[in-house]
This record gives C-alpha cells, sequence and structure tokens, in this order.
C-alpha cells in the first residue's frame, strides 16, 4: 500500500511540490478537456454503446453526474472559444468560472467579457454576470407551514384563500428531485402549477371510495399505471386482445405492422440494441424508434427478425455506417428545409384570403360523409387541381384520387 505521508518533507519542498502539481493539474484538464471535445465532435461515444457524451463520460469515465455536465459544457465553451484553454492552463478561470460564463459567451462579447472574469473568484463572477445580463427579480412569497394533524399526513391541503385584491404571483418551478429513502421507497419534490394541483384534488376526490385517505403517492401511482399503459399502446401497439393487423401485408412500405411492434419491443426488453465494439448494450430506454436490420432500401422488410429496437442516435449512426455521414447530413438537411417549407406554406394558406367559389362547387360536405377528416377535407377543397374541375363531380372525383394516392388520411368505420 502506497505512503500518503509527507511528514519527511521540509515545508519548503512541500510547497514547491504543491506548485508544481497544481500547474501539472491544470495542463492536465485541459488536455482532458482538448480529448473530451474532439470526443464529442467525433460522436466516438455512439461506437461505446452510449446514447449520448454524458452518458459515455459516467460510465466509461466514471465521472459523476455534476463533473460530466460541468466537463462537457466547458470542453465545448473551449471548442468555440479556443482562448479559454489558455485561460484554464494559465489559471486565470477555473473550470467553474468557464461553465458559469458558457451560457452568456458569444462571438460579440468574448473577448471583452473573458478579460473582465480574469482572476476573479466564482462568486465575483456571478455578480459580474448579473450585472452585464440582468435577470427579472424574483418575487417575493411567504408561506405559512401548516402541521397536519394526526391521521392526514396523506391528505393534501388546500392553499391559503387569498385576500380580496390579492394577485397570486407563482414562483419559479424548482427543478424535480428523486431521493432514495430505502431499497424499496423514494422521495419525490416537485413544482405543481394551480391547474395541475387542481386535477390532483379532483383525482383524490374521484378515487374516494378506492383510495379514502386520498394518499397522493397512491393516486400518482394509480394515474402513471394509466398513463403508461396508454403509451405503450401508441408506441409499439400493446393490448390485452391482440389480433392480425390489416397492413401485415404491405410488402414494400415502411409499415410496420402492430404485431410486429409488439414482438420486438418484449424481445428487445424495450432497450435499445446497438452494441459496442466492447460488447456492451446501449442501456438507452427513451428516443426509441423501430428500425430495419437490414436497411429499408436496400430491401428490409418489416418482419419480427427484420426489426429491432435503437435509439435515435444509434439509429443515424447506423444509417451512416451503412450510407455514409455525409449523405445522411445532407439528407437530413433536405428533410428540415422541407418540412420548414411545409410549415411555411401552411402558414401562408392560413393567412391569405379564402377562394370564393360557388357553394354548389364545395365538395367539403361531401368529402366529410365519405369519411375525410375535416382538416383534411378542407385541404382538398383548397387544392388548385380540385378547383380546377368543372363540376361538383369532377371536384369529388379528384379529391378522392389524392386520398387513394395517400396524401391525406380518411377515418377509421
Amino acid at each position: 500500500m502506497k505512503n500518503y505521508s509527507l511528514t519527511h518533507l521540509s515545508d519548503e519542498a512541500l510547497l514547491a511540490n504543491l506548485g508544481t502539481l497544481v500547474a501539472t493539474h491544470r495542463e492536465d484538464t485541459v488536455t482532458m478537456l482538448v480529448h473530451l471535445g474532439e470526443v464529442d465532435a467525433r460522436r466516438l461515444y455512439l461506437p461505446a454503446a452510449c446514447s449520448s457524451m454524458y452518458e459515455y463520460c459516467m460510465r466509461e469515465m466514471r465521472f459523476s453526474e455534476d463533473e460530466a455536465c460541468s466537463r462537457i459544457r466547458a470542453a465545448r465553451t473551449a471548442r468555440d472559444f479556443p482562448v479559454v484553454f489558455d485561460a484554464l492552463a494559465e489559471g486565470w478561470l477555473s473550470l467553474t468560472a468557464v461553465v458559469l460564463l458558457s451560457k452568456p459567451l458569444n462571438r460579440e462579447n468574448a473577448e471583452e467579457l473573458l478579460a473582465a472574469a480574469a482572476n476573479k473568484s466564482c462568486t465575483e463572477i456571478r455578480d459580474l454576470i448579473a450585472e452585464r445580463f440582468p435577470k427579472p427579480d424574483v418575487p417575493a412569497n411567504v408561506e405559512p407551514v401548516i402541521v397536519a394533524s394526526a391521521g392526514s399526513e396523506n391528505l393534501l391541503t388546500c392553499e391559503p384563500e387569498s385576500s380580496p385584491g390579492t394577485k397570486r404571483v407563482d414562483l419559479p418551478v424548482a427543478p424535480a428531485k428523486v431521493q432514495p429513502l430505502s431499497p424499496q421507497s423514494y422521495a419525490i419534490h416537485f413544482t405543481f402549477s394551480r391547474e395541475e394541483h387542481e386535477l390532483l384534488r379532483y383525482a383524490q376526490a374521484l378515487l374516494g371510495h378506492t383510495i379514502p385517505a386520498g394518499d397522493i403517492a397512491k393516486v400518482v401511482a394509480e394515474g402513471l399505471r394509466d398513463l403508461v399503459q396508454r403509451l405503450e399502446k401508441t408506441k409499439f401497439a400493446a393490448t390485452s386482445r391482440p389480433r392480425t393487423s390489416r397492413g401485415s401485408a404491405n410488402p414494400g412500405t415502411r409499415y410496420v405492422p402492430a404485431e410486429v411492434k409488439r414482438a420486438v419491443w418484449v424481445r428487445d426488453e424495450g432497450q435499445c440494441t446497438f452494441v459496442g465494439s466492447g460488447g456492451q448494450r446501449c442501456q438507452a430506454r427513451t428516443m426509441l424508434e423501430f428500425d430495419h436490420v437490414k436497411a429499408f432500401a436496400r430491401g428490409g422488410e418489416a418482419t419480427v427478425e427484420g426489426m429491432r429496437l435503437l435509439c435515435r442516435a444509434h439509429n443515424q449512426y447506423a444509417a451512416e455506417q451503412i450510407f455514409g455521414a455525409g449523405f445522411m447530413r445532407t439528407k437530413r438537411q433536405v428533410a428540415r428545409l422541407t418540412a420548414e417549407e411545409r410549415r411555411s406554406r401552411e402558414t401562408e394558406s392560413q393567412t391569405r384570403a379564402p377562394a370564393t367559389d360557388p357553394p354548389e362547387l364545395d365538395v367539403t360536405p361531401w368529402l366529410r360523409k365519405l369519411g375525410v377528416r375535416a382538416e383534411d377535407a378542407r385541404r382538398l377543397a383548397e387544392r388548385d387541381e380540385v378547383r380546377a374541375g368543372a363540376t361538383l363531380e369532377a371536384r369529388i372525383r379528384t379529391a378522392l384520387k389524392c386520398t387513394v394516392e395517400g396524401r391525406f388520411v380518411t377515418r377509421g368505420p
């Protein structure tokens, strides 16, 4: 076992060694941030089966949550403003100071703001930021602490009534916290809005026969069970009475039948299936997407064997491995521009004056009778090719052709 006692050193040697170690530590910190930033920029956390740089820092680098957040933010800030590397190495900015400055820093103020923050403590830098970038005052609020009577610990107490003419001011919402109390229990702290508070009280009232004491934990748990059941139905078609999907016999389309979604979700246990070079599986359970094992563009089919769960990051990474990062980057840019153009057209169509047609040529009510949704019926009626029809019959025929081509969705029976 290594001996960490320094009692044998003289005062001069101790101070000299400490100064050297601090300087070395600063240089090592800068070198580490340079490496972190480059790994982040190259997205090398993806081959390691991590869905984000944050997860990579905690799982592979063994950083704590706070360390991961601060070092990633500092690394990204220093990549944008390389002078930060010199500031850290020379000691006139600390790592915490860089994190504090990361939000207000921009191309226009970087040189002046960094110079103003040089050699200042974190408290002084907070004061500097507050002076340069002031925020509104936090409204004053005093609330009484109500001591619950025996047997009423689980009841939700009402807010005290405001005096006449008093305007209620909401405080900024505090971040939610989950703290383990024991292997079987957790303390959860979060802030409710007035509307959510009223919903909770109403739920307590509705569950009065099931949960007589109005236990908040039990009410929330009951709501979560219903929410999870609804989300499972939406996400992977979970149902207690599965049946063969109508769309199961649609080869050549990206449609994934409901029974395939259910089977794939159960098989993959609701987790990303990407496995890194070291054999670790990605732990992501959010932002999951159904992905073709063999790329759809190369003949992949929506079968149980042909589908898998991937998080969004690894889904994009897998596509880049097949088609190339440049191709996928261009494809995403085109998709983004197309979406923006579509939103612009929709906004324009909503603001411009509607075209005036004789009422007897309006196809909207006829489309509604045929099962077309109201919004789609209105959009169909406004299409140029539909309005070009000289008769009502011709217009309806053109509009129905659009629905057959899949551009609009009709209601089910």
